[in-house]
């Protein structure tokens, strides 16, 4: 890898290795050398810029979970531009949450959610990144349901005009990472698979889905075999019929030892115009930042891990109505 240090065996390595040194072993202080001075991380509930930033939220999560561990599930990666490097990395993260925070006072709950990850990294350094937490299941778990976490999060933020906005793609902010991904089969296969649902053709999961598959969603939701994917896809787009989706990023890959697998970066912009998993429709304009991991098996699809901030939805629709 040209530029990295000599220590990373490969890429993965290389993700792996950096996210538990600054988080497990608190190593803090070296996001001023893995992170750009003025790098981009867009997750839905905000847009940070720049180290310092991130080293100031780093720290105000180890405070109020000084135990978080991130276990390295999976990194779906491929090559970038200028020599770089485009990681789609999935963590399963654990926690004990001990102190007040963000997320209030605490409650001494161990928590248990995932994050994925798509971070662009060139010459040992990351400068550009996509962050999608499970936030659904982390307030879940400490008692809220996301809609009433995120208007008490506006209150606590200083009211509408005051609090944190969530990411729009309006206020974007362009990075140095211009790929779109790989052309792997597998990649392309999911994309087609995703698209086919949000063009209401459900036909797809018995035809692409392994029957004994099981899927992992936001609210911390596993779902088992056809049904369950059904459930979590059908109810998301009937939320929102209308909403235009689109694929951002398509990595698939073939790996020793491993399935082949794939990740997507995508989105659905429109408003919540219907009946679905999101209750009552309020006619809203809302933008979801969605990442998805798919593994494959002889049996069609076997895996899937699909995250969005539920929190993050509800506090678009709730600064709207009031």
């Amino acid at each position: 890898m040209k530029g990295f240090d000599a220590r990373w065996k490969d890429f993965p390595d290389y993700i792996i290795g950096i996210t538990k040194e600054i988080w497990e072993d608190r190593g803090i202080a070296t996001l001023d050398h893995y992170y750009g001075d003025t790098m981009p991380v867009r997750s839905p509930s905000s847009i940070v810029i720049g180290n310092k930033n991130v080293v100031a939220a780093t720290m105000a999560t180890l405070a109020e979970f000084p135990d978080r561990t991130l276990l390295g599930e999976d990194v779906i990666w491929c090559e970038g531009n200028d020599d770089g490097f485009l990681s789609s990395h999935r963590l399963l993260s654990m926690a004990t949450h001990s102190n007040p925070g963000v997320y209030g006072a605490p409650t001494g709950k161990k928590l248990r959610y995932r994050i994925i990850a798509d971070c662009y990294a060139s010459e040992n350094r990351i400068t550009d990144e996509w962050l999608v937490r499970d936030q659904g299941a982390i307030v879940r778990q400490l008692g809220w349901e996301p809609a009433d976490y995120a208007r008490d999060l506006i209150e606590r933020e200083g009211g509408a005009e005051h609090c944190v906005k969530p990411y729009l793609p309006e206020n974007d902010v362009a990075g140095p990472y211009t790929g779109r991904g790989n052309d792997n089969e597998w990649g392309q296969k999911y994309a087609d698979i995703l698209t086919r649902m949000m063009k209401a053709d459900f036909t797809v999961i018995p035809q692409e889905y392994d029957r004994a598959v099981t899927g992992e969603y936001p609210g911390g939701v596993t779902a088992v075999s056809h049904d369950g994917v059904d459930q979590h896809w059908l109810g998301l787009r009937a939320s929102f019929p209308n909403a235009e989706f689109r694929i951002h990023h398509v990595i698939g890959r073939d790996d020793p030892m491993m399935s082949p697998r794939a990740a997507l970066r995508w989105s659905l912009d429109g408003t919540h115009d219907g009946w679905g998993s999101f209750g009552r429709p309020t006619g809203k304009r809302v933008h979801i930042m969605g990442m998805s991991h798919a593994e494959f098996g002889p049996w069609g699809l076997r895996r899937e891990y699909t995250l969005y901030d539920e929190t993050a939805l509800w506090k678009q629709i709730i600064l709207q109505t009031g």
